[in-house]
This record gives C-alpha cells, structure tokens and sequence, in this order.
C-alpha cells in the first residue's frame, strides 16, 4: 500500500506539511520563501507553478489573499487600476481546475473569490477547532469532504479597543498583535493554518485520500 503524494501549495509554515507528514504522507510544502517549520528537506523552494502539474494525488493551496481579501477592501479601486487583483485572482484560479489531481482544498479569507470563482464549500472559524478566537477562514473543496468540528470553544481571545476610531469595538488578539510586526512578518502570521485547524483536517482527509488511491492500483 503506497503513501499518498500530496503538495501543500503556498505554505512556508509548514504547518499542514507537518502534520501529514506525521501521518506517513510522502508531502511536500511549496513556496518561494524559506520553510519555517522543521523539515526544510520536505520544502520546494520554488514557484508553485514550476511543480503544480507533477504527478499529485493532493493538492492543498493557500494562494496569497493580500488583494482578495474582504478586509482589504479599501485598497480594492487601487489594486484593481494596477492589475493586481487581476494577477492574485488568476493564481487562485490555477489550483480550481486542475483534472490530474482527485483531491484539492483552497483555502482563503472571506473576500472576492466567492463571487469570481464560487461560493465557498465551508466556512470555519478556529474556535471550533479548540482555539478560543474567531477568523472565518473559506474552503473549496474537490473529492473531499467537509470538515467536521473537533473542539467548540467560546470565542474569548478579543481585543477591546479603548480609543480611537474603533472604540468600544473588538478585534481577534491574534490579529491586533500581528499589527506590531513588518508587513512581511505580518502577512506571515496572519496567513498561518491554526493547529487544530491542521490537525482535523489530516485526521480526517488523509484516510480517504490513502484508500481511495490504493483501490485504483
């Protein structure tokens, strides 16, 4: 019985990477940054685009959300004029048609892509995942099945503002605290895969990807 092949695209993390990896997976995490995480000999350093038609039996894709993502609305007209929203919808869209590989989840925030792709299959929040915050994360699914909740928390972990514009308001803490950083650290945090987040989804995806490889042999 052979290990599924599975790439996680656009992650330096490696935070899903690990965890497959744990499982026996024969995994690879893509980006063209360094990996952070601990098995930089199970990282391509590359364009994802350079490796997305190899011989996989999973994709995985967190494309970048910097121009897609609601929050970011403001910087939209900008975005727009400049092509860069043009550009960031048209690599998302290089991981929802891709015939070779069976299974493939996207994930990003809530934002434009489900109008200029489709709806999201699920919408999740790591508080019912055992992480006491809010962040509704989106994901298409294909071949796969929707995530079920392992450990609903309430969601606690909010930053109240004092003064401001936005006072009397909350933010999650994660994010209020990711905005010390510079904006490549910053856009490094806030894109990382919650443990618990991770951990579901390889406990409960990597079964179904590994029978359902081994029955076509």
């Amino acid at each position: 019985m052979r290990e599924p092949k599975i790439l996680i695209a656009c992650e330096e993390s490696q935070t899903l990477c690990q965890e497959f990896w744990v499982l026996g997976a024969d995994v690879y995490s893509c980006d063209i940054l360094e990996p952070s995480g601990y098995l930089p000999e199970r990282h391509l350093q590359c364009d994802v685009r350079d490796v997305i038609m190899d011989d996989w039996d999973a994709i995985y894709a967190f494309p970048p959300c910097t121009d897609l993502a609601s929050s970011g609305a403001c910087w939209f007209p900008e975005k727009i004029a400049d092509g860069r929203q043009q550009a960031s919808i048209e690599f998302f869209k290089l991981f929802t048609d891709l015939p070779h590989v069976p299974f493939t989840l996207i994930e990003n925030p809530v934002g434009i892509m489900s109008t200029k792709y489709r709806k999201p299959d699920q919408i999740i929040h790591p508080w019912q995942f055992g992480h006491p915050t809010t962040k509704r994360t989106c994901l298409w699914l294909k071949g796969l099945p929707l995530i079920e909740y392992t450990e609903i928390v309430p969601p606690t972990e909010q930053y109240i503002y004092k003064s401001g514009k936005k006072a009397g308001r909350s933010d999650p803490s994660w994010h209020v605290e990711t905005l010390k950083l510079p904006s490549d650290e910053r856009r490094k945090a806030r894109s990382k895969t919650f443990p618990g987040i991770a951990k579901a989804i390889t406990r409960q995806h990597y079964p179904i990807i590994k029978d359902a490889i081994n029955k076509n042999r």
